[in-house]
């Protein structure tokens, strides 16, 4: 997230979200000791996705302004009042608070690293680990395996919630999600693991 975002843009979000077989997991949380629990429901919430690539933030914004107004917010993509990349602050504020936006969720990907994890195959059994049971074992059926190639993806995001009307930030967090289905599955993931999170901490008005 750009310095200037962090730390002027006083925008809010609330997800009522459940998580549902998430593989998504958090490596850190932050919340405002004093923020106040928030009800999302018929209010309008700017999802703000920061990147340099403007087909991703886009579709990225999408796919989570639809998450949110599938959960009873008013999903709007940032990109529709601000336009892309990073404009400045007071007018992204100006536009906001035109649109009617009682808060945003912001999210940024931080991390986004590949393992690849090989398995050489071959043959296996107790029959080779001498050359008497090798002997013994001649005519005998013996294990094989080809082997396989399997890429594990690791994605990290920075996901913060900012009040327009308590003008603060009212939680971050950093989440770790492990091989998501393309962009809209990665959204889907976190925003459901930023949802459970903001439920157990008493951030969204039950």
């Amino acid at each position: 997230m750009s310095q200037t975002l962090r730390g002027l843009i006083p925008v809010a979000a609330a997800l009522c979200l459940s998580a549902c077989g998430s593989t998504t997991t958090f490596l850190s949380t932050w919340k405002a000791p004093d923020a106040q629990p928030v009800d999302p429901a018929g209010r309008s919430v700017a999802a703000l996705v920061i990147s340099s690539n403007k087909t991703q933030q886009r579709d990225a914004e999408v796919y989570l302004s639809n998450d949110l107004t599938i959960r009873g917010a008013h999903g709007v993509p940032a990109h529709q009042l601000i336009g892309y990349g990073h404009p400045d602050v007071n007018y992204a504020v100006a536009k906001f608070k035109e649109a009617g936006v009682a808060g945003v969720v912001v999210m940024r990907v931080v991390g986004h690293n590949q393992t690849v994890i090989v398995d050489p195959g071959g043959f296996s059994g107790a029959a080779y680990t001498s050359f008497a049971s090798y002997y013994q074992s001649a005519g005998v059926a013996l294990s094989y395996s080809s082997g396989s190639v399997q890429t594990e993806t690791l994605v990290t995001v920075e996901t913060a919630v900012y009040s327009l009307t308590q003008n603060k930030l009212l939680w971050a967090g950093t989440s770790q999600s492990r091989n998501p289905h393309g962009m809209q599955g990665l959204i889907i993931e976190v925003a459901d693991a930023v949802s459970s999170q903001l439920s157990k901490q008493g951030l969204i008005a039950r």
